[in-house]
């Protein structure tokens, strides 16, 4: 469906991302825990200040889209499952909503983002964390076992989105909520952009057209299914931004051709219920 292109394999596409969000945290090692971008980023994508000074040094990367836990608001007690937790940067922030008598299980399947975040976890001593490794096509969770799901700029990179919102649906509980921020395209990608295997990470190749990916959703059972907010991913991104520029060189791509594959890029808050 859409831009879900069977043909590459999936592992072989997960094996990519893994490598490339290790050396996202191997860079924000290298700049004393966390990247000169981040906190510029950060703000773009619907961050305030009070969030971007609650979170532990280093939780916050720069390589969201959007601010999942303001979508809708966290209530105390809940469940929460943040889908490709990274550093935990939205963890913590839904781990301060829900309360001590809530709980939040960020899951990811890269290692280095797994200690990453459970060292932010203690250094903080935020108690009603913890994080688990797993792909977000597999979850590792009980059936109806969940209050809400999160996510920020991470299904996009899913070779296989339609088991990531199936995956979902099963773990929520009935009544339970999605509130997602990730990216759609607006036409196809060029095909020299779709074929970087780079720009997975940049969260862009692995991205689906607008209706097809809001027809997933819908598809894995989903009802309700609304976009809240989007905004065009070319006012979240910093051309400074290592990654990027990674990107860039490897498959000699110019500033005019990434301004011109984001202008077709918009970044949806997109809420659904079970």
């Amino acid at each position: 469906m859409g831009q879900e292109r069977p043909s590459r394999d999936p592992d072989a596409i997960r094996a990519l991302v893994q490598d490339g969000y290790t050396r996202i945290v191997e860079r924000a090692a290298g700049c004393c825990g966390s990247l000169p971008h981040a906190e510029e980023v950060g703000r773009k994508i619907g961050y305030s200040d009070a969030q971007l000074r609650e979170v532990p040094d280093g939780a916050n990367l720069g390589v969201g889209c959007g601010n999942p836990t303001a979508i809708d608001a966290l209530r105390p007690g809940e469940v929460v499952v943040d889908l490709g937790s990274g550093a935990g940067m939205d963890a913590f922030l839904a781990a301060r909503q829900v309360g001590p008598t809530g709980h939040v299980i960020g899951v990811d399947m890269t290692d280095a983002m797994l200690d990453k975040a459970r060292q932010n976890a203690r250094t903080m001593e935020i108690t009603n964390v913890e994080f688990r490794k797993g792909t977000i096509e597999d979850l590792p969770l009980e059936d109806s076992s969940v209050d809400t799901i999160i996510s920020n700029c991470v299904i996009n990179l899913s070779p296989e989105k339609h088991r990531v919102f199936s995956e979902a649906y099963r773990v929520l509980r009935p009544g339970g909520r999605l509130m997602i921020s990730d990216l759609v395209l607006e036409r196809p990608l060029p095909s020299h952009i779709a074929e970087a295997a780079e720009a997975y990470v940049g969260c862009i190749a692995g991205a689906s057209l607008r209706e097809d990916y809001l027809q997933t959703i819908r598809h894995a059972g989903f009802r309700s299914v609304s976009v809240q907010r989007e905004a065009s991913f070319a006012n979240a991104i910093s051309l400074e931004d290592p990654q990027l520029q990674e990107v860039m060189g490897t498959y000699d791509i110019t500033v005019e051709q990434v301004m011109d594959v984001l202008d077709g890029v918009r970044s949806l808050h997109i809420l659904a219920a079970k």
